[in-house]
């Protein structure tokens, strides 16, 4: 390897990272709090110039276009952050996977190897937030969904005990845990500097796309226009997923058998190729070298792949 080229890649490497350094340092412009504060001052003259745009409007089992994701892939990528429920900016996050990125794109130079896999190492690593986000943002999804039927019967039991609607909403803050507390406290919150509770339950469900908690929002803006019984409707909302988790586990176990064998499957290749190639190298090798058993490789990865679709499609079924 040419001591100028490592030179180079390491100099662009350093500047790299220091002017992501310098930018991650850097003072950013509005805080947390006037971000929310701007939020909740433009809230109504937002829902007057888009009128109509609330739960209702909207189908429950809405799936966005393709065109109108594009449209909307920045908004919903700052939107992954209060899912998340991390403090980290777009930025700050970007820049922290450039930095891990160049940081493995360094360690491939400093091994030795082949700078031609330095861009592959570069992407892998740079991957690892975002794989650290969408865990943490689907493990407080599925806890907040957990945490929805207590929720909706302790809000229930505070409208019949006299109550008002803010009120159980407030009792839900102060008597559950995140990230439920959270979400609830923030419509409260919401209501008590102005805005409208229906307009506070649709950014709520903004932020947490579940569809019983569309459910939940659908029927107090009904009740509200109507009127009803809400405490009812809210117990049979409960008692409603409730069942649904009960049918789940009962899927789940019904599945289990299936979901195992498709790990089996699918790890038997990989884990066969690795006990051969560690018995004879150059048995395998012949997939590499050949044009032939190239086509093979890329075939049987396709195959993979499909395999695992479709065994995904089987035991995946929705409740």
């Amino acid at each position: 390897m040419s001591p100028i080229l490592i030179s180079v890649a390491v100099f662009v490497a350093v500047a790299a990272l220091i002017g992501a350094v310098a930018m991650f340092l850097r003072p950013g412009g509005e805080s947390k709090i006037e971000d929310r504060l701007n939020l909740l001052t433009t809230v109504g003259q937002a829902k007057a110039e888009t009128p109509g745009a609330s739960v209702i409007a909207t189908p429950l089992d809405a799936v966005p276009s393709f065109g109108e994701l594009i449209a909307t892939r920045f908004e919903k990528f700052g939107l992954l952050f209060e899912q998340a429920d991390t403090n980290l900016t777009p930025t700050r996050f970007l820049v922290i996977s450039g930095i891990i990125g160049v940081g493995g794109a360094m360690l491939t130079a400093v091994a030795g190897l082949n700078l031609a896999i330095a861009p592959i190492v570069f992407f892998f690593s740079a991957s690892f937030p975002m794989i650290w986000l969408l865990l943490r943002r689907r493990k407080r999804l599925k806890q907040f969904a957990a945490q929805l039927p207590d929720a909706l019967e302790l809000l229930a039991r505070a409208l019949r005990s006299g109550h008002s609607l803010a009120a159980g909403f407030d009792l839900v803050r102060e008597e559950m845990k995140a990230p439920i507390s959270v979400e609830f406290g923030r419509v409260f919150e919401e209501n008590n500097l102005g805005i409208p509770i229906t307009d506070a339950m649709n950014n709520m469900t903004d932020r947490i796309p579940n569809l019983d908690l569309k459910f939940f929002a659908t029927a107090i803006i009904l009740q509200r226009q109507t009127g009803g019984d809400l405490a009812e409707i809210l117990d049979k909302i409960g008692a409603l997923i409730r069942d649904r988790f009960r049918i789940w586990g009962q899927i789940q176990a019904l599945t289990g058998e299936g979901r195992l064998s498709g790990v089996v499957l699918l790890a038997l290749p990989v884990v066969l190729f690795g006990a051969v190639y560690r018995l004879n190298p150059e048995y395998v090798m012949v997939l590499f070298r050949d044009p032939l058993g190239k086509k093979m490789l890329a075939g049987a990865v396709f195959m993979q792949l499909l395999g695992a679709y479709m065994i995904r499609k089987i035991v995946n079924i929705k409740v």
